[in-house]
């Protein structure tokens, strides 16, 4: 697996830098042999967003992240698309001397990564798409963001996405669609209209709808999904899923699960 002694793949880190500190002393992280996947979301409402961006950044090709939905969030504020909310946390991003470097480097970021075995994304996959085709998805809506931030982070803000995913989808709405699907899935009905508003529990989703990972797809037969951004789902570890939200900035826990072997390591909120 990329030649390393392992991978550990860490949840929704929502700049809680020191939690994020002592998780990866307890795994006894080595960046010379070992690699830290983060499944976005690094900032925002934790207090510390500005620490974590710099951490995960030097630790180079030690770390990959995607992008969630809070760190297309900052791009937003940082590129003067959208004021910060009263609730948002990333003025340590904005006000500080590295603010530019730190957000060229996170808008350079995946949507989706994949080796052979597993696939990283924030929120989750389109139940019709394999993993090939989320790969080739995915790389539409880097390649827009990597060629204009900006415009492209203003696009997104414009209109929400269509709720149901079709590949006949053009232009905007399929950026749209696209990226609501990586950053902010979480259930679905069977032709795969998206409801991106629930947040609850699996057990009070709305009749009529499941757990995007509960519709038989593609994508399942050939990688396992590792995914956060669901903090009610929490840790979920099974053929094909692994989901690490467990809420760290809501009091509960930042979790590790290393990857060669299913072990599952997890810091309490301080």
């Amino acid at each position: 697996m990329l030649g390393r002694m392992s991978i550990y793949a860490v949840g929704d880190v929502q700049g809680c830098y020191d939690e994020l500190r002592r998780l990866v002393d307890r795994l006894r992280f080595d960046p010379t042999c070992d690699q830290l996947w983060f499944v976005g979301d690094l900032v925002n409402r934790g207090p510390r967003s500005v620490e974590v961006l710099r951490f995960v950044k030097g630790l180079g090709d030690a770390a990959v992240t995607v992008l969630g939905n809070h760190d297309l969030h900052l791009l937003a504020c940082a590129y003067g698309v959208r004021p910060p909310k009263e609730t948002d946390t990333v003025g340590d991003v904005l006000a500080a001397p590295d603010r530019d470097e730190l957000v060229a480097w996170l808008a350079a970021r995946p949507f989706l990564h994949r080796t052979d075995d597993y696939v990283l994304v924030h929120a989750g996959l389109h139940p019709s798409w394999d993993a090939p085709g989320a790969m080739q998805l995915a790389a539409e809506a880097e390649d827009a963001l990597r060629r204009s931030p900006r415009d492209t982070i203003e696009l997104l803000r414009r209109a929400s996405a269509p709720p149901l995913w079709q590949p006949s989808l053009r232009g905007d709405e399929r950026l749209r669609a696209i990226v609501a699907i990586l950053t902010r899935i979480r259930t679905c009905t069977a032709d795969g209209t998206l409801d991106p508003e629930f947040t609850g529990p699996p057990d009070q989703v709305p009749h009529g709808r499941r757990p995007w990972f509960d519709w038989p797809g593609p994508w399942a037969s050939e990688v396992t999904a590792v995914f956060g951004h669901w903090s009610a789902l929490g840790l979920k570890v099974e053929p094909h899923v692994v989901a690490l939200d467990t809420g760290c900035v809501w009091g509960r826990a930042l979790t590790a699960v290393r990857l060669d072997d299913g072990n599952v390591y997890q810091q309490t909120a301080l």
